[in-house]
C-alpha cells in the first residue's frame, strides 16, 4: 500500500529528492506543525467489552453455576430469603470479578506506556532521542541494530541493513533493504513501523505515523487484550473446581444421611446442605489469586521492574542465580574518562560528569594539550569516531547515545577538540558499526588534502592485534607491544574501562570495507571511570542471604572486571573467566566452572547463551540481563531475561520477560523479593479460606451426624461466606514481603503451593474453628439463652477466629505475636473494621436480626464471642513455635553459614 506523504514538510518532501537540509532534520516549530496534522504516533487502542459482556464472563463459571442452581431450587422451595443471599454471594464475587479485571487492564495500559519505545532522530542539527509517540512525518529516523522501527519510513542511506518483517508477512528470514532513488515504488527501500532491525544501519524518512503506517491498518493486530493469566493461576482455577467437586461429593452424601437417617424434612436438609456448599466451595479464591497477580506486578513497577510476560512473576520467586551486565547495571554508567596513555606519556584528567570542563595533567603538573601531538590526535579520534552527542540542558549536561561514546567527546571537549568542528573539518564518508562480534568501530572521514584516513575504536587487546605502528611525536613508529601490554594491565588493575584508538591514512575513497581494517597506528588508550552503584552493593549482599548467586559477565577486561566485581561484594575467589577459556570448554567442563566462578570478562552474547545452559543444565533458575540485539537468544533462553530499559534495545526487551527502567541491578533484587512475595501470599490466600470454609462445613456435618441443634443457619452461613470472601480473603493479596523473605533459599520450581504444612493447618484449623462453635453454643445454651442468640454468638465467634486466624496467617514462617503483626498493614485495619462494623449492623440492626434470625447480644456474650478469636489465635502461635522447633524446614531453610 502507497505510504502516506500528504502534507509532509515542504523541504522533506517524500516524493522528491532528498535535499540538502534533510541530515538537519525538522525544526521545532515543523514538529508542531506536523503533531497538529498528524496527531501523536500511537496505534488505535484495542476494543474492550462492555460491562455486559464482563458481567457474563464472571458468571460463566462452574463454581457460580452451583450457586445459581442453589438459589434456583431455594426458591422453588420457598426459601426466599435464603436465595437472595445466595444472590448476594453471586454479585459480591461478579463484583469483586469486575473490579480485579479492570485493576489488571490498568497494570497492563501501565506496562504498556512504561515501555513505549524511544526513537532516535535528527532534529534541529542535533541527534537526540525522542518517545515514538512524538514521531511526525518529515523527520529523519536513525536506526540501529536491535531498533524497533516506530513509523513507517523511506530509506534514504544505508549500511547492511536487514530487517526482521515478520510482524507483517509472518517470514521469518529477515529482508535486506537498501536506499534506492527518490520515486521508487518498491518496498525494498521501505521500512514499517513495527518491524525491528536486525543488521546495519540507516537513516530514513518518516512517510506515515500512527493508524496512517502499514501497522496501523492491521486492526486485527490489536483486537485482544492481552489476558492477566499465569500458569499459576490456572492451577488455582484447576484446584477451586477440584474443591468444588469434592465439597458437592461430600454435600450430597450429608443430604442422603439428613433426609433418610437424620429424619430432616426435604426442603430443611437441601437448604442445610446449600449452607455447607456454598460455605466450603472456594468461589472466590481465583479472583483473589489474580488481584494478588495484579497487586504483586503493581508493586514491581513502582520499583522500575516492568513484567512483559506474567508467568515470570513465578519463576522470579525460583532465582537461584542472577546473571548481570556490569556496566550500567552493576555500575552507575556516568562515564567519565580520567586517564589518557600515549606514547609520549601517561596524562590524568580533572572534570566530572558529561559537563566539557576540566584540566590535562602530566607528572602532578597542568598541561596544555594541544602541545603534545599524540595526544591531540587521540582526542580527534575520540571525537570523530563517535555516534553519541552532548548538550546542555536545564537539568545540566546529558548525552544523547552512548554514555561511554559521550565521555569520549567530553574529554575531547577538554582538549579543545569539539565534536561539531571536528566533524565539520573532517566530514565523515562511511563507518562501520560497532558490533560484539569484532569488538570495534570505524569510520572513514575526508584529510585537508583530499586524502582519506579512518579512525577505529575498541577493546584494546582487539585493536593492537590490528596495529602494526604507533605514534609518536615524530609520527608513526613501530609498534611497542609491550609497553601498551603493560599500560592495559596496569589501568585495568585501577578498575578502569579502557577503550584503545588508532587510525590509518588511505587513498582518497568514499567507502570503507573491514579489508582496509589492518596495519593501523595506535594512537592510545582512555580509561574511563565508572562506579559501582552503592544500591547494587546492598543488593548483592542481600542475594547472598537469600541463597541467590550472582554472576559478572561483562565485556571488560579481566583484571577490570575482578577489580570491580571485588568492590561490589561478588564472590572473586575463583580467578575470573575469559571469553578465551570459554569456548575452549565443553558442555560438562563449562557447566562445573560455571557453578565455581563468578566473574566472566571479554565475552560475547554467544558466551552469555553459553553460560546460561550450563547454569540450567545444573538446576539453577537463572534471570539474565542483556542490552543489545545479539542477546536475545541468552534472555529467551534465560528463565527470566532482564532487558535494560534505558539503554537496552527493541530487540532486547522483546525476547525478555521483564524490563529494568533504571537499568538497575538493584531493581532485579526487589523483583526476586516481590515474586517471592506474590507466591507467599498466593498460599496465604490459600491457607486460609480453606480452613474458614471447610470449619463451617464440618460444624454441619458433626451437627447432623450426631443429631445435634445446628449451631448456625444455613443463611447465617452464607452471610460469614459472603463476608469474608469478599472482605477477609482479599486481604492477604495486599500484604508485603515478610520482613526476612529474603533469608530463605530459592523456592523449588516444582513446589507445590498446597505443601504438607498447608495441608495440616487446613485439617487443624477446620477442627479447631468447629470445636469453637460448638463449644460457643453449647456454653450459650447452658447460660440460659436462646437458640437464636446462642447461632448469633456463634456466627460472631466464626467471624472472629476468622480474623484472628487472618493475623496468625499473615506471618507464615515468623511470629505473629509481635507489634507489627498484631496491627497489621492499612489493608489488614480497613478490612478488618468493614467485617466487625458489618457484625455489629448484623448483630443489633432490627432488619438485620430479621432477616438473619439473629439477637442483640450482651456486653458478656460479646465478650466471650471475642475471647474465641483469641484463644485459637493463641493456639495457632503455640503450634507455630512448636512446628519451627519440630521441623527444620521451618525455620526458613536459611543459605548456609546463617542462623
Amino acid at each position: 500500500m502507497p505510504a502516506d506523504t500528504t502534507r509532509l514538510p515542504h523541504h522533506h518532501e517524500a516524493s522528491g529528492e532528498v535535499t540538502e537540509g534533510l541530515p538537519a532534520g525538522l525544526t521545532s516549530a515543523e514538529v508542531t506543525t506536523a503533531l497538529a496534522a498528524f496527531g501523536p504516533n500511537i496505534l488505535p487502542s484495542p476494543r474492550k467489552d462492555g460491562i455486559f459482556k464482563r458481567i457474563i464472563a464472571q458468571i460463566t463459571n462452574p463454581l457460580i453455576y452451583v450457586l445459581l442452581g442453589s438459589a434456583t431450587i431455594s426458591v422453588a422451595l420457598g426459601h426466599f430469603v435464603d436465595a437472595a443471599v445466595i444472590l448476594a454471594v453471586v454479585v459480591i464475587n461478579a463484583a469483586v470479578g469486575i473490579v480485579q479485571e479492570g485493576r489488571a487492564e490498568k497494570a497492563l495500559d501501565a506496562i504498556r506506556n512504561l515501555l513505549a519505545p524511544q526513537a532516535t532522530v535528527r532534529r534541529d542539527g542535533r541527534r537526540i532521542s525522542i518517545p515514538a509517540a512524538d514521531i511526525v512525518p518529515g523527520d529523519v529516523l536513525l536506526l540501529e541494530a536491535g531498533d524497533r522501527v516506530v513509523a513507517d519510513a523511506r530509506i534514504v542511506k544505508e549500511r547492511n541493513l536487514r530487517i526482521d518483517e515478520s510482524i507483517l508477512t509472518g517470514e521469518s528470514v529477515a529482508v535486506t533493504k537498501s536506499a534506492v532513488p527518490a520515486g521508487d515504488p518498491g518496498e525494498g527501500s521501505q521500512a514499517f513501523s513495527g518491524t525491528l532491525v536486525v543488521a546495519g544501519q540507516a537513516t530514513a524518512l518518516v512517510t506515515a505515523t500512527g493508524a496512517r503506517s502499514r501497522l496501523g491498518q492491521i486492526t486485527a493486530l490489536l483486537e485482544r487484550v492481552e489476558e492477566l493469566q499465569t500458569p499459576l493461576v490456572r492451577q488455582m482455577n484447576v484446584f477451586a473446581q477440584q474443591a468444588t467437586a469434592v465439597v458437592l461429593g461430600l454435600s450430597a452424601l450429608t443430604f442422603l444421611y439428613a433426609w433418610r437417617i437424620g429424619g430432616y424434612p426435604v426442603s430443611d436438609a437441601f437448604m442445610i446442605v446449600v449452607g455447607m456448599a456454598v460455605a466450603a466451595i472456594p468461589e472466590g479464591l481465583p479472583a483473589v489469586t489474580t488481584i494478588t497477580m495484579a497487586i504483586g506486578v503493581q508493586r514491581m513497577a513502582r520499583r522500575n521492574a516492568i513484567l512483559r510476560r506474567l508467568p515470570a512473576i513465578e519463576a522470579l520467586g525460583c532465582v537461584s542465580t542472577i546473571c548481570s551486565d556490569k556496566t550500567g547495571t552493576l555500575t552507575k554508567n556516568e562515564m567519565t574518562v580520567t586517564r589518557a596513555v600515549t606514547a609520549v606519556g601517561t596524562f590524568d584528567i580533572t572534570g566530572v560528569g558529561y559537563a566539557p570542563a576540566g584540566a590535562f595533567h602530566q607528572g602532578g603538573v597542568e598541561i596544555d594539550a594541544r602541545k603534545f601531538q599524540p595526544l591531540q590526535t587521540l582526542m580527534r579520534s575520540a571525537a570523530l569516531c563517535n555516534e553519541a552527542s552532548v548538550r546542555d540542558t536545564s537539568e545540566g549536561w546529558i548525552v544523547d547515545g552512548d554514555p561511554l561514546e559521550g565521555a569520549l567527546l567530553v574529554v575531547a571537549a577538554k582538549a579543545g577538540e569539539e565534536r561539531e568542528r571536528m566533524r565539520a573539518e573532517f566530514p565523515r564518508l562511511d563507518e562501520i558499526p560497532f558490533d560484539a562480534a569484532y569488538r570495534y568501530m570505524a569510520t572513514l572521514h575526508r584529510d585537508h588534502d583530499g586524502s582519506a584516513f579512518v579512525c577505529v575504536k575498541g577493546a584494546p587487546e582487539q585493536i593492537i592485534e590490528m596495529c602494526t605502528h604507533q605514534l609518536e611525536a615524530s609520527g608513526r613508529v613501530p609498534l611497542d607491544r609491550a609497553y601498551w601490554l603493560a599500560a592495559i594491565d596496569q589501568m585495568a588493575r585501577s578498575g578502569f574501562r579502557i577503550i584503545a584508538l588508532a587510525s590509518k591514512k588511505l587513498p582518497s575513497r568514499e567507502h570503507i570495507a573491514f579489508a582496509d581494517i589492518d596495519q593501523l597506528s595506535l594512537e592510545g588508550l582512555v580509561g574511563l571511570i565508572d562506579p559501582p552503584r552503592e544500591e547494587a552493593k546492598t543488593a548483592i549482599a542481600e542475594c547472598r542471604t537469600a541463597g541467590i548467586s550472582v554472576k559478572m559477565i561483562t565485556g571488560d577486561h579481566l583484571i577490570t572486571a575482578a577489580a570491580i566485581a571485588g568492590q561490589l561484594g561478588i564472590d572473586t575467589s575463583q580467578p575470573p573467566v575469559s571469553g578465551d577459556e570459554l569456548e575452549a570448554l565443553d558442555d560438562a567442563a563449562l557447566a562445573q566452572l560455571a557453578e565455581r566462578t563468578s566473574v566472566f570478562a571479554r565475552t560475547t552474547p554467544e558466551h552469555k547463551l553459553r553460560l546460561v545452559e550450563a547454569l540450567q543444565s545444573d538446576g539453577d533458575v537463572v534471570a539474565m540481563t542483556g542490552d543489545g540485539v545479539n542477546d536475545a537468544p541468552a534472555l529467551k533462553r534465560a528463565d527470566v531475561g532482564v532487558a535494560m530499559g534505558r539503554n537496552g534495545t527493541e530487540a532486547a526487551k522483546e525476547a525478555a520477560e521483564m524490563v529494568l527502567l533504571d537499568d538497575n541491578f538493584a531493581s532485579i533484587v526487589a523483583a526476586v523479593k516481590e515474586g517471592r512475595a506474590v507466591y507467599d501470599n498466593l498460599a496465604k490466600v490459600i491457607g486460609w479460606t480453606l480452613p474458614t470454609s471447610c470449619g463451617q462445613m464440618f460444624v454441619i456435618m458433626l451437627a447432623i451426624l450426631f443429631g445435634l441443634t445446628l449451631p448456625i443457619t444455613p443463611v447465617q452461613i452464607l452471610w460469614v461466606n459472603t463476608i469474608s470472601a469478599g472482605i477477609l480473603g482479599l486481604i492477604l493479596s495486599f500484604e508485603p514481603a515478610e520482613p526476612d523473605i529474603m533469608l530463605r533459599r530459592p523456592r523449588a520450581t516444582g513446589e507445590v503451593l498446597l505443601s504438607r504444612f498447608l495441608v495440616w493447618r487446613v485439617l487443624l484449623v477446620s477442627a479447631l474453628m468447629a470445636a469453637g462453635a460448638f463449644g460457643v453454643f453449647q456454653w450459650a445454651i447452658k447460660s440460659g439463652a436462646d437458640v437464636e442468640t446462642a447461632r448469633t454468638m456463634v456466627v460472631n465467634a466464626v467471624v472472629a477466629m476468622g480474623i484472628a486466624y487472618l493475623f496468625n496467617v499473615r506471618y507464615l514462617h515468623a511470629p505473629s505475636l509481635t507489634w507489627h503483626g498484631v496491627v497489621g498493614t492499612p489493608a489488614v485495619l480497613i478490612g478488618v473494621g468493614a467485617v466487625l462494623l458489618l457484625q455489629l449492623a448484623l448483630t443489633y440492626l432490627p432488619p438485620m436480626n430479621q432477616i438473619f434470625e439473629t439477637q442483640p447480644l450482651t456486653l458478656l456474650q460479646g465478650a466471650v464471642t471475642l475471647a474465641t478469636g483469641g484463644i485459637l489465635f493463641f493456639m495457632l502461635e503455640l503450634e507455630k513455635q512448636l512446628q519451627r522447633l519440630l521441623n527444620p524446614a521451618m525455620r526458613m531453610d536459611r543459605p548456609a553459614g546463617l542462623t
